[in-house]
């Protein structure tokens, strides 16, 4: 019985490690795209192709969630957008982690 329950606890300590680190590489693909962006890579180079393509899908509802006015800085909206996803991510999978945790 001893070691089913430290099997068990090994496995959501798994678990909730996983789901954090998963939260920090989606974090730091959004935070790469953030900065390949403001500091004016070439979009048609292959690094900041990958990281633009893989930041969209996790840029969830942030992607858009703050529209440039006519003049102003496109990068702003790329910097406040994708710095909130990145934010929501590393916030979320933290507080799911603890909730695994917790509830095992």
């Amino acid at each position: 019985m001893a070691d089913d329950t430290a099997q068990s606890t090994r496995v959501v300590g798994l678990l909730a490690t996983l789901v954090r680190w998963v939260g920090l590489v989606i974090a730091l693909i959004l935070a790469i795209h953030v900065l390949l962006t403001i500091g004016n890579a070439n979009p048609a180079n292959w690094i900041t192709d990958f990281f633009r393509t893989w930041a969209d899908p996790f840029a969830l509802g942030f992607k858009d969630l703050f529209l440039s006015n006519p003049g102003d800085d496109p990068k702003l909206r790329v910097l406040v957008n994708y710095g909130l996803a990145a934010l929501f991510w590393l916030v979320g999978s933290n507080i799911l982690s603890r909730l695994i945790r917790r509830l095992a």
